[in-house]
């Protein structure tokens, strides 16, 4: 939702290491923006960097997510076109409430708050930005 835009598509993602989970490319095939999920190799995610203007990475959970960034820190640090997003644990669980076959989401971004309903039930979820990219996308 927040990368919504007509090229984005889905890779291969997992079963194939040179694709991520989601991808923006322009009309010649130069990837725009790499959106990953999880906790990624740092080795994946300098490809990446090097193959794409933009990379983000959104990673979920808890502990483990901490103990993934304090691994990578120094070295993640330095790639200038790479976004790191946490979703803390309870984002995550709020997120949950929404699985159902035939889901039909509202979504609402706002001064970087984001807001999930399903006419049910609802979220204000806040992801916390581990690193910002000093290249934005479209530079």
């Amino acid at each position: 939702m927040l990368h919504a835009h007509e090229a984005l598509s889905f890779g291969r993602g997992i079963s194939a290491e040179e694709e991520p989970a989601l991808w923006q490319k322009d009309l010649t095939g130069a990837i725009e923006c790499w959106i990953e999920v999880g906790q990624p190799e740092e080795k994946a995610i300098r490809r990446a960097c090097g193959r794409a203007k933009q990379v983000c990475i959104y990673t979920y959970g808890g502990r483990g997510t901490d103990q993934w960034w304090e691994k990578h820190l120094t070295t993640l640090e330095r790639l200038n076109n790479l976004a790191v997003m946490n979703l803390p644990l309870d984002g995550s669980r709020a997120l949950t409430t929404f699985a159902q076959p035939a889901m039909q989401l509202q979504c609402t971004i706002q001064e970087g708050q984001i807001w999930m309903a399903d006419g049910e039930n609802s979220a204000h979820i806040e992801l916390k930005i581990l690193k910002g990219a000093s290249t934005p996308i479209g530079q």
